[in-house]
């Protein structure tokens, strides 16, 4: 009975790790990239000499590529996938201008705000987080709406 036990557990402990999908997400950096502060948001650091929305957080690296995140602990991957509500606060905040490669709709959106999340992945997903949008007030409803949501 101990032998299935430990077998069980051995799996389930095992479970997470295999569960990780390493991704190519097309950053493939030779050495570790500079590094520059976000003035808004001094914890996190961007990276602007790559054409990529590459971000350094508390020791990790956070791309948004293609709609979506990625972690890596290394410039060079691997690229694990991250839901959304897993993405640090602080990466969250930093301010469009600080993405190389931001989505097209995005440019309708001002530029020294965070980006309007809640327009990426629903209003359910920013009252999950606890998400006060203090950064999106009444003024600017309605105007360069992603996806097409709430106009």
């Amino acid at each position: 009975m101990r032998l299935v036990v430990a077998a069980v557990l051995s799996l389930v402990a095992a479970a997470p790790a295999a569960a990780q999908v390493h991704i190519d997400i097309g950053i493939h950096l030779p050495a570790p990239p500079r590094l520059v502060v976000v003035p808004q948001v001094p914890a996190v650091q961007y990276v602007p000499a790559i054409q990529a929305n590459l971000f350094f957080y508390n020791g990790q690296y956070w791309a948004f590529s293609n709609g979506g995140w990625y972690v890596s602990a290394s410039h060079a991957g691997p690229w694990i996938v991250v839901a959304p509500q897993f993405v640090p606060r602080p990466v969250l905040l930093v301010p469009v201008q600080y993405y190389r490669v931001p989505p097209g709709h995005w440019k309708k959106w001002e530029s020294k705000r965070a980006p309007r999340w809640h327009d990426e992945y629903g209003r359910e997903w920013s009252e999950k987080r606890g998400w006060k949008d203090h950064d999106h007030d009444d003024d600017d409803r309605g105007k360069g709406r992603g996806r097409g949501k709430g106009k």
